[in-house]
C-alpha cells in the first residue's frame, strides 16, 4: 500500500523540522537540543513506519569526513561540513552534525518513500493481481485454423528459409536475399488477416522484426481527399506499422485508371519498403485476378512481392466446423435433430452466392442470425434454463417459426380475399352509379328535346299547320 502523505508535503514537513532545530541550535546553545533532535528522527521514524515503511532498513555509516545512508541498494553520501572555531564551542559542533545527520536521514526516509510508492501502489496492486497471459506460439496457432493446409505449409516452409537465412548471415555466411513482402489472393472470408497476423508475429519471433504487429488498411485509410495529403495520410499509417507489417486490404483499388491520389500512395508505401528493409513488411490483399493486375502494373511491386499465397474456398465440411467453433466459444449447442438442416443451410448460401461466396465471414453472419432468432425465443420464456439459453432448436434457424410463418400467410390471404371483394363491391357500386348517371342523362335530354324542339322541327310543324288550314 501507498504512502498516504502527499510527497510534497512530507518533504516540507521534514525539511521544516530541520530548520527549526538549526534555529534553536543558533539561538542559544543551552537549549536541549540533543533531546528535539532525537525527538524528530524518532516522529519522521514513527511516520514512515506507520505507513508500511521499514525504518530499520536504512543502514547508516559514519566517518570523520561523511555520513553513508543505504536503502534497496541505493547509497547516499554526504560530506560533514567543517565548523568554524571562535563564538560557537564543542557543543555547537556536536549538534549541528546531529542537525546535519537528521536531515540526512529525513532525506533517505522521503528517497525511499519514493521506492515504496513505485513498486506498492494502485498500479502495482492492479499489474499483480492481473498478470499477463503468456502469448500462444504462433506456429500452435496457424496448425489450430481450420483447413487451409496448403497456405500452413506455405507459412512455414517460408518461416524456416527466413530463419536459417538469418543465422547463416549471423554466423558470418553468405545468405540469399529474400522478400518478407507477400500478396495473398483469394475471396473474402478465407482467412487472409488472420494469418497474415499470425505471420507478423513469426517474423518477430525468429527476429526479422522488432514489434511484430499488424495494422490494417483499405484505401480510404490511405489516400485523402486533396492533393498532397495522400503521402501525409499513408505515412502516418506506415509509422503505426514499423516494426511490424502493414496489411492492405482490397489493394488494387490503389491502381485505377487515371488516379494520382492512388498511385501518390503507392510511391509512398514503395519508398517505405526501399528505406526500411530490416525492420517492415507489407502484405496485400484481395481477389485473385485483380491482384495479379496490381502487381503486374508497376515495376516497382513487381520486384518487391514475388511471393503469392493463394487462398481456396472452403469446402462445406470446413465451413460447417466453422459454425460449430463459433458455437462452443460462445456456449452454444445444436440439437441433434437440427444438425443436418445447419449443413443444408450453408450449403444452400454456398450455391446462391458461387461467384462471391464470403466463406467463413458468411458462417459467421449465419450463427449470428440463428442466435438471433435464437434469443427472441428464450425472451416469451418466463424462466428459461441454461440448458434453454444454450440449445439451438429448429425454429431458430428461420426468423419466424413454421407455425408462425403458416398463420402470418394464412391472414395474407384472409385480407387479400377480403379486399379483392372491397374492390369487387366498390367496382359494383360504380358500374351501377355509371348506369344511373347515364339514364339520368338520356332522360333530360329527352325532355329538353320536348320542350325546346329544333328549328327543323318548328318548321315542319309548320308546314303540317298550313297544310291543315287549306
Amino acid at each position: 500500500m501507498g504512502l498516504d502523505l502527499d510527497k510534497r508535503d512530507k518533504e516540507l514537513e521534514a525539511l521544516n523540522k530541520i530548520t527549526n532545530m538549526q534555529k534553536d541550535i543558533l539561538g542559544s546553545l543551552y537549549g536541549d537540543f540533543f533531546n528535539a533532535a532525537k525527538t524528530t528522527v524518532n516522529n519522521a521514524k514513527n511516520t514512515f513506519s506507520g505507513n508500511g515503511f521499514n525504518y530499520d532498513a536504512i543502514k547508516r555509516e559514519e566517518s570523520d569526513n561523511q555520513t553513508t545512508l543505504e536503502f534497496d541498494g541505493n547509497v547516499t553520501e554526504t560530506p560533514k561540513k567543517p565548523v568554524a572555531s571562535g563564538s560557537v564551542g564543542l557543543g555547537s559542533e556536536d549538534a549541528m552534525e546531529k542537525a546535519n545527520s537528521a536531515l540526512d536521514e529525513a532525506k533517505a526516509l522521503i528517497a525511499a518513500d519514493k521506492h515504496v510508492t513505485a513498486t506498492s501502489g494502485p498500479k502495482a496492486e492492479e499489474a499483480a493481481k492481473e498478470p499477463e497471459e503468456p502469448e500462444e506460439d504462433p506456429m500452435e496457432t496457424l496448425d489450430k485454423l481450420i483447413g487451409l493446409g496448403t497456405i500452413k505449409d506455405d507459412v512455414k516452409e517460408l518461416a524456416a528459409f527466413v530463419k536459417v537465412q538469418k543465422q547463416r548471415k549471423e554466423q558470418g555466411l553468405k545468405s540469399v536475399p529474400v522478400s518478407l513482402h507477400l500478396v495473398f489472393t483469394g475471396n473474402p472470408g478465407t482467412g487472409k488477416t488472420t494469418v497474415a497476423r499470425i505471420i507478423a508475429k513469426i517474423y518477430k519471433q525468429i527476429g526479422v522484426l522488432s514489434k511484430g504487429q499488424l495494422v490494417e488498411v483499405d484505401r480510404s485509410g490511405l489516400v485523402a481527399g486533396y492533393v498532397g495529403q495522400t503521402a501525409i495520410k499513408t505515412t502516418e499509417q506506415i509509422k503505426k506499422a514499423m516494426g511490424g507489417v502493414l496489411f492492405i486490404d482490397e489493394a488494387y483499388s490503389l491502381a485505377q485508371k487515371d488516379d494520382a491520389f492512388g498511385q501518390e500512395a503507392i510511391d509512398t508505401i514503395l519508398k517505405a519498403m526501399e528505406d526500411n528493409r530490416d525492420d517492415f513488411v507489407v502484405i496485400v490483399a484481395g481477389y485473385t485476378n485483380p491482384m495479379k493486375k496490381f502487381i503486374d502494373s508497376n515495376p516497382g511491386l513487381k520486384s518487391r512481392f514475388n511471393k503469392y499465397i493463394e487462398f481456396s474456398d472452403y469446402n462445406i465440411d470446413e465451413l460447417e466446423e466453422i459454425f460449430y467453433m463459433n458455437c462452443n466459444k460462445y456456449d452454444y449447442k445444436v440439437a441433434d435433430d437440427v444438425k443436418h438442416q445447419i449443413r443444408a443451410l450453408i450449403t444452400a448460401k454456398k450455391i446462391e452466392n458461387i461467384d462471391n461466396f464470403a466463406n467463413a465471414r458468411e458462417v459467421r453472419n449465419l450463427f449470428e442470425e440463428i442466435i438471433t432468432n435464437q434469443a427472441r425465443r428464450i425472451s416469451r420464456m418466463e424462466n428459461p434454463t441454461n440448458e434453454d439459453m444454450m440449445t439451438i432448436v429448429l425454429d431458430d434457424l428461420f426468423e419466424k417459426s413454421p407455425e408462425e410463418k403458416a398463420k402470418e400467410e394464412a391472414e395474407k390471404k384472409a385480407e387479400n380475399s377480403e379486399s379483392a371483394d372491397v374492390d369487387k363491391a366498390e367496382a359494383a357500386d360504380t358500374d351501377k352509379k355509371a348506369e344511373e348517371e347515364a339514364t339520368s342523362e338520356d332522360t333530360e335530354a329527352a325532355e329538353a328535346v320536348e320542350e325546346n324542339p329544333s328549328e327543323e322541327e318548328k318548321a315542319a310543324d309548320s308546314n303540317d299547320t298550313d297544310k291543315a288550314e287549306e
